[in-house]
């Protein structure tokens, strides 16, 4: 058995370093939570399946994370008409117990600042390709 558990974590490593810019592995930083989470703050009115389609999981998959965060505190649903809007709880912790006195809040604003990076970054990059 360890032979084999060698083996496999060298066919990682030779597959992760002949492809320096994507990894193998599919393991990211952030959980479907926190994406999911973030998909909310950037868009109140998104519709689960948009939410599904841009962090590449199932409809279902985030109606169960919505539900997790609705029931921790994070989110609250306010029906509108046929659809949902939700709002964020930002001063609510993180869960797990080393990061419990930091406010999900902190994570938001990072990626917003990210987004207006990103836009800032585009735009400027559409003008320079249009002179």
């Amino acid at each position: 058995m360890g032979g084999l558990r060698s083996c496999q974590s060298q066919e990682r490593e030779i597959s992760m370093s002949s492809n320096e810019d994507r990894p193998s592995s599919s393991w990211t930083f952030l959980t479907h939570h926190a994406r999911v989470l973030m998909e909310i703050a950037r868009d109140p009115e998104a519709r689960l399946r948009d939410i599904a389609a841009d962090i590449g999981i199932t409809e279902r998959a985030v109606q169960g994370i919505v539900s997790d965060l609705h029931a921790g505190g994070y989110v609250t649903r306010e029906r509108v008409g046929r659809r949902n809007r939700y709002s964020l709880n930002l001063d609510r912790s993180f869960r797990y117990p080393t990061e419990a006195n930091v406010p999900v809040r902190l994570l938001i604003e990072m990626f917003t600042q990210h987004d207006l990076w990103r836009q800032r970054f585009d735009r400027s990059d559409r003008e320079s390709s249009s002179h």
